[in-house]
Formats: C-alpha cells, sequence, structure tokens
C-alpha cells in the first residue's frame, strides 16, 4: 500500500510539472488543515446513507473534467442569461450528487472560517473518498483548482463521452482531453461502481444479441421493456458498490451492460482486449493504475492562480 502510495505521490507530481499547473497535495494545509479531513467524513456519511452515491461523485468528477477542464462547472445552476451543464443530454436526469456538495461546501466554509476551498477541489477529492469508502485504494489528489464562472451546455453536449459510442469514436474523445487508449480503459473501470438507467443500455440489450450473454440479456429484460420505463436502473457490474475488477470480468463474458464498455473487449486480440485481459486479471495493477488515471484526469486545465475564482456557493457565481 504504501509503495502504491508513494508511486501515485510521484505521477502526480510529474504530471503537475509536465502541465504547468499550480496545484499541489497540501494546499489547504495552512489555509484550511481540517479541509481533507471533513470532505472524507462527510462523503462516507453520504455512502452510509446510500452506497450508491459513491459511483454518482465518482461520475461528477469525471462529468466535470471532460467540459473544459476540471473546474466545477457542472455545478453552477441555469441562470436567466446561460444554459450550464446539468441540462446537458448526458447530464440531465442522469448526474446526482450535487446535494452532497453543496452540504460539504457549507462545512468546509464553517470550519475554514471563510470561502477558502474551491468547489473544484472538493469534487476531486470527493471522488477519491468515494473509491476509498468503496473498497479501493487511495492516492494523493493534487489540489489549488479554482471555480469556473461560467458553463455550457453546448460544451457538454459535445464533449462527454456517450454510451452508444463505438471504441473508434471514445479513442478519439479521449485523445482530445489529452487522453490515452490504456487511460480509456482504465478510467472506464470508474464502472466497477453504479448503475446506468434503461434509456442508456436499451439499444444494446434488443440489438447486440451477438455480443451479449444470454442469461446475462434475460435478466436485463426483466428489468428494461422495449419501450417505457427509461429511468430503470441496473448495476454497471455484479457488485455496483464495490470497486474490484469484475467490471473487466464481465466485458470478456460478454456481461457489458452498455455498448461503450464492450466496444472495450471485442475478442479479437487488440489492444484494448490485452488491456481488459491484463486488469481482469491483476486487481492490484488496476487500483494502482486506476489511481494514477484519476489523478491525470484531475489534472486536465485547471483553473490556477488569478483565473477563475472560489465560489462561496457551488451553484451560482459569486456576486461582484
Amino acid at each position: 500500500m504504501a509503495a502504491v502510495l508513494v508511486y501515485l505521490t510521484v505521477i502526480a507530481a510529474a504530471l503537475a510539472s509536465a502541465f504547468g499547473v499550480e496545484l499541489t497535495a497540501d494546499y489547504y494545509s495552512e489555509t484550511c488543515p481540517p479541509a481533507l479531513s471533513t470532505i472524507k467524513l462527510l462523503v462516507g456519511a453520504a455512502i452510509l446513507r446510500e452506497p450508491r452515491m459513491g459511483a454518482s461523485l465518482v461520475r461528477l468528477h469525471f462529468h466535470d473534467c471532460f467540459v473544459n477542464g476540471c473546474d466545477g462547472s457542472i455545478l453552477l445552476d441555469d441562470t436567466d442569461d446561460t444554459i450550464g451543464e446539468k441540462t446537458a443530454k448526458p447530464n440531465n436526469n442522469s448526474v446526482r450528487g450535487y446535494d452532497v456538495i453543496d452540504t460539504i461546501k457549507s462545512a468546509l466554509n464553517t470550519v475554514c472560517l471563510g470561502n477558502v476551498v474551491s468547489c473544484a477541489d472538493i469534487v476531486a477529492v470527493a471522488a477519491r473518498d468515494s473509491i476509498v469508502a468503496l473498497g479501493g485504494t487511495s492516492y494523493d489528489v493534487l489540489l489549488g483548482r479554482r471555480d469556473a464562472t461560467t458553463a455550457s451546455i453546448d460544451d457538454a453536449n459535445n464533449d462527454i463521452p456517450t454510451p452508444f459510442m463505438d471504441l473508434p469514436a471514445l479513442l478519439a474523445n479521449f485523445e482530445s482531453h489529452g487522453l490515452s487508449l490504456h487511460d480509456l480503459v482504465v478510467l472506464s473501470g470508474g464502472h466497477t461502481l453504479g448503475y446506468s438507467r434503461c434509456l442508456f443500455f436499451r439499444s444494446r440489450l434488443y440489438n447486440e444479441t451477438d455480443t451479449l450473454d444470454p442469461a446475462y440479456a434475460a435478466s436485463l429484460d426483466e428489468r428494461c421493456p422495449a419501450s417505457g420505463d427509461d429511468d430503470a436502473l441496473s448495476a454497471l457490474d455484479d457488485t455496483p458498490t464495490t470497486v474490484d475488477t469484475d467490471y473487466y470480468q464481465g466485458l470478456m463474458q460478454g456481461r457489458a451492460l452498455l455498448h461503450s464498455d464492450q466496444q472495450l473487449y471485442q475478442g479479437g486480440g487488440g489492444d484494448a482486449d490485452d488491456l481488459v485481459k491484463y486488469y481482469g486479471e491483476n486487481p492490484s495493477k488496476f487500483w494502482e493504475d486506476f489511481g494514477a488515471a484519476m489523478v491525470k484526469m484531475g489534472n486536465l486545465s485547471p483553473l490556477t492562480g488569478d483565473e477563475g475564482e472560489v465560489r462561496e456557493n457551488c451553484r451560482v457565481v459569486n456576486q461582484q
């Protein structure tokens, strides 16, 4: 465990240097020493109330980072002048956890004696703490992001990968964010947690029988009819509240819930297939590499220094 943490810290430092960002793991050690312990406590409480919330907080971080970088823009409510990211197709009636972030931000404003910790940093740390709470390995989150003052529904619709994408489109999307095929396969392992709505896997269930395990398909039929019940939920793997490698095992067995997930393993022996096999057989390497990939994703185009602001309320821009 110690070796893994050291490895991830080194990777994080290297990435900070390579991307020229001003993020550090101890960013709040002087300005708000209780910040990280407060986030951990409140994330743990939220997951204890509802284990599914852990997956939601991880997904919130992912969807934030893929739209103009990890800047907390996904948290902004719509205004009379701006339609933000919350009602974009990948997010509407799907992304959750906003109330948990609100609770954490309010608590931090109290324990920090003011508006110190950015909403973007809260989202990044909450994702890490969710992974740890559900059985994954910890990693150092680099901190010091500032919050966006704008959000764009069009950017969210265009930049977040969809569950209907084929492998070439997925890879192109990730590469547009500076992420590799390896990052794609590792970060997709975040689907070790959580559920998907029928709306997002219906097409696979009824049109992709050649790559879908029949017994698995039969179990899905009961929850997701050919029409209606769009919001009915099914787990992304067999252990949706535990960080493990069942997700990769499922891909190799034709038990991927989403089309985009099954695209990572097609049985032809390509590079994606090899990575899926590798992580399916090496849980400790998955935990290690997943943490490193989350650090890399968390460093996508952060606002630092005088850019953006630290929002007092994560849902609205500060009053000027």
